[in-house]
């Protein structure tokens, strides 16, 4: 491990406000996407959300004070929104640059567009979270330091379902909301039928999507993805305090990744380096993943997620031959 210089700590933090303003104003500008305008029928004016290119539109109602002052306040939010997107997006470009400049790790490009479309529509953090080896990504700027480089790339991308009945109450699902999600990045993602919980786009980049069994029932069933069945290890991954960073990714652009807390993703990749069914050509990266994380957990890089006696206690046993002096 090799901490962050003084550069690389200014430049992570440049890129994070950056994106956090544009995607700030990306969410506000999508809620004003459309036009509104006044249409006269019959000698009467109603107000018209203008949904296409096509002129289709929906009625919102006759004239009255209350859609004048609505329109009034919809068309000065919208404006300003539009306004700002080229600046705000130039600022992440640029900030991006310098972070790749000052060798900040960065996550793949199509892994970077499906987090974050997947933060604009409200899913990162209250129906999925990053899991596999992208998280190690995120662990590296929040501990400011950068990791070896086997232990931070992969060419595919695993995403868990974490969404609860509490944190999807403020989501707007869709039918099929990860498939739906992964087709707006690119519309060549299909569903791999010989193994339904993956996703593949015509470049063959694979998405996997994993869950717990205490939150599997959660997704919407016509999703498409189908998570793979009794997966107790997926459990590990939802207990704690997940973390959120913002990242570089490839393309001059920037990402949030919202990751399981480091203890338990520490324990989750040693138990999985010795799960008999696993993937021999991972068992080696899983091990080391796991025993980094967790020395880095021990010496207090991750200052909300120490290892103390409470976290010990909570520890179950199927973890507990895992835990590294």
């Amino acid at each position: 491990m090799i901490e962050f210089n003084a550069d690389q700590y200014r430049a992570a933090e440049n890129l994070a406000m950056a994106y956090d303003a544009w995607a700030d104003n990306e969410r506000v500008w999508r809620e004003h996407h459309d036009r509104l305008d006044w249409v006269t029928r019959k000698g009467n004016d109603y107000l018209y959300r203008i949904v296409d290119r096509d002129g289709n539109a929906t009625s919102l109602g006759p004239r009255s004070e209350e859609l004048e002052r609505f329109k009034a306040e919809y068309d000065e939010t919208r404006g300003r929104a539009k306004a700002a997107r080229a600046s705000l997006k130039e600022a992440v470009q640029v900030s991006s640059r310098i972070a790749r400049a000052t060798r900040l790790p960065g996550l793949d490009e199509t892994a970077g567009k499906i987090l974050v479309e997947a933060d604009l529509r409200g899913l990162l953090g209250t129906a999925v979270i990053t899991v596999g080896t992208n998280a190690s990504i995120c662990y590296a700027y929040a501990a400011g330091t950068t990791l070896p480089p086997d232990l931070q790339a992969t060419k595919d991308f695993d995403l868990a379902w974490s969404g609860t009945k509490e944190t999807l109450a403020v989501v707007d699902l869709s039918d099929r909301p990860i498939l739906n999600l992964l087709k707006s990045v690119d519309s060549t993602f299909t569903v791999n039928t010989e193994r339904p919980f993956q996703a593949r786009n015509r470049h063959a980049y694979e998405v996997e999507l994993l869950a717990a069994p205490s939150v599997k029932h959660t997704i919407p069933g016509a999703d498409g993805l189908k998570p793979v069945g009794e997966m107790i290890e997926q459990e590990w991954l939802l207990l704690g305090k997940t973390v959120r960073q913002i990242v570089r990714t490839d393309g001059a652009w920037a990402c949030p990744i919202v990751a399981p807390d480091p203890r338990w993703f520490a324990l989750h990749k040693s138990w999985l380096s010795r799960k008999p069914e696993r993937n021999p050509n991972k068992i080696r990266k899983d091990g080391e993943q796991g025993r980094l994380i967790w020395k880095m957990s021990k010496d207090g890089l991750f200052p909300f997620h120490r290892i103390d006696q409470e976290f010990l206690d909570a520890i179950p046993q199927e973890l507990a031959g895992f835990v590294h002096s």
